[in-house]
């Protein structure tokens, strides 16, 4: 038995949930998880965990070997890390952790162009939903810093900033008008993630030296639709459903194609810091620290929103 083999399929199995789950992320059938996992419960001579039809549950000993094991697993990697940043060509296996919507309408379209300069790099990215800091199971972790500060052990580098933006199709809004004052917004249709019923806007305060302007809070009334699913918000914005808040990143491409306009643009609602996450670790692994320095240079690595650069959509100043 190659037991630093079944322990990376025991470590696995956990972090999916499940025996099928890991097999599919392996590339092997069910039945090999499942023989891997057995041989090393019969070598520990201990049951590591218990298995029903709906769900797994690690025993004491299981929930206690797993933190070693991903000790071991974590200090094997530091140790190719450190044996591997010499050579002058990164690769391996990255694995990614994003939310589904930076990775959707960002990553997808940088990935070729990093493949190109890495061929020996192989990608894994995962999209499960919201994220809220550093994985250690993964190399990378793309974060997204709002209302809340990010929070725990970990390195993040800065990517850019990301405005949230009112947008709704041009068609959508010859029918009902271009609102001109936040207040305006009540008699038009919205679409809002569900746990979200009132926004904030604000004016002014483009710099340190300039005085805040005007903050509004508008109630909403009955969204259209309401769904914390981001893209199926933008792709009924895109229909003319309504006026909706997107992130920049999310917009960026509408919005140049003029598929979207911008609603409200001298009026500013919540800005995103967008970072790339990594675990804190003696040796950063090359596969890594190059695919953090790609995104750093491609995003600008600094405190501005280029997706609304790009498009020509940033934030006005009201006239005085």
């Amino acid at each position: 038995m190659d037991r630093l083999h079944s322990m990376r399929v025991f470590a696995r199995v956990v972090e999916v949930g499940s025996f099928a789950a890991a097999a599919r992320d392996l590339h092997v059938s069910p039945a090999v998880v499942t023989r891997l996992v057995a041989d090393l419960e019969e070598h520990l001579g201990a049951r590591l965990m218990n298995r029903t039809t709906r769900r797994l549950a690690l025993t004491d000993t299981g929930e206690v070997y797993l933190e070693r094991v991903k000790q071991i697993l974590t200090e094997i990697e530091e140790a190719e890390a450190q044996a591997s940043a010499a050579t002058s060509e990164p690769r391996g296996h990255l694995r990614v952790l994003s939310p589904p919507a930076f990775a959707v309408h960002q990553l997808a379209k940088h990935l070729p162009k990093f493949r190109t300069m890495y061929p020996k790099l192989t990608i894994e990215l995962s999209v499960p939903g919201v994220v809220d800091t550093v994985d250690e199971n993964f190399d990378v972790t793309i974060l997204a810093e709002g209302r809340r500060p990010l929070d725990g052990g970990f390195i993040a580098r800065r990517l850019a900033c990301s405005e949230v933006i009112l947008c709704a199709a041009p068609d959508y809004l010859d029918r009902r008008g271009r609102p001109g004052h936040p207040t305006e917004l009540h008699g038009h249709d919205a679409m809002l993630p569900t746990f979200l019923r009132e926004l904030t806007f604000r004016s002014g305060a483009w710099g340190d030296d300039e005085p805040e302007g005007e903050s509004v809070t508008v109630t909403l009334n009955r969204p259209s639709l309401s769904t914390i699913h981001t893209d199926t918000i933008y792709a009924a914005a895109l229909a003319g459903l309504g006026i909706t808040g997107l992130p920049s990143f999310v917009a960026e491409d509408a919005l140049a194609e003029h598929a979207l306009e911008r609603v409200l643009p001298a009026w500013r609602t919540l800005t995103l810091r967008l970072y790339a996450g990594i675990p804190t670790r003696k040796h950063v692994p090359a596969r890594t620290r190059v695919f953090v320095d790609y995104l750093v240079q491609a995003f600008g690595g600094e405190d501005r929103d280029p997706w609304l650069q790009a498009t020509g959509c940033e934030t006005l100043r009201l006239a005085a």
